[in-house]
């Protein structure tokens, strides 16, 4: 970096912005690589990793997280030139700000996911609930009909009811 600042003061920052961003988003990926396995631990796990092989998997990104900050925060204290006063203090104070802001953001994408889900859940038993009522109301209504047809049909009522009442007064 002090190459850097010697050659043209005015593309300081860009250039010192340039290489730490390359290592901030790889910082972003292993994070992000981590937040999915800690979002995977919390369901089911079906594969052929066994936990333990997670678990390092786990030790390790951080590992590498960690190792990658203290890199950062030594480039940005010890690396940079004096101009660019102190680096880090305002980089890390920025950097817990965006970090909340995205923690809300991300709580708030989950609220609204879960809204959502609970959603389409109530949607989905209603239309069961309303199916099955509908079900039930053809059931009762083809098993009636049938009753109604055998008993119709049945020698009973036909040899005491085969003709109308007043049909005699005609004959």
């Amino acid at each position: 970096m002090q190459e850097i600042a010697r050659a043209d003061p005015n593309d300081v920052f860009s250039e010192i912005g340039n290489q730490l961003g390359v290592l901030m988003d790889a910082y972003d990926a292993l994070s992000k690589a981590l937040l999915q396995e800690e979002m995977q631990g919390t369901k089911v796990y079906k594969g052929d990793e066994s936990i333990g092989r997670r678990a390092i998997r786990r030790i390790i990104i951080t590992a590498r997280l960690d190792a990658m900050l203290v890199e950062i925060r030594e480039m940005m204290v010890y690396q940079a030139p004096k101009e660019l006063g102190s680096l880090w203090e305002k980089f890390d104070v920025t950097w817990k700000r965006i970090v909340a802001e995205q923690d809300a953001a991300h709580a708030e994408e989950l609220r609204l996911a879960k809204v959502a889900q609970w959603r389409r859940e109530r949607i989905k038993r209603k239309i069961k609930e309303q199916m099955t009522s509908i079900i039930a109301v053809l059931f009762i209504t083809v098993w009636f009909l049938w009753l109604m047809i055998l008993l119709r049909t049945s020698h009973t009522y036909r040899g005491l009811y085969s003709s109308p009442y007043w049909s005699c007064v005609l004959c």
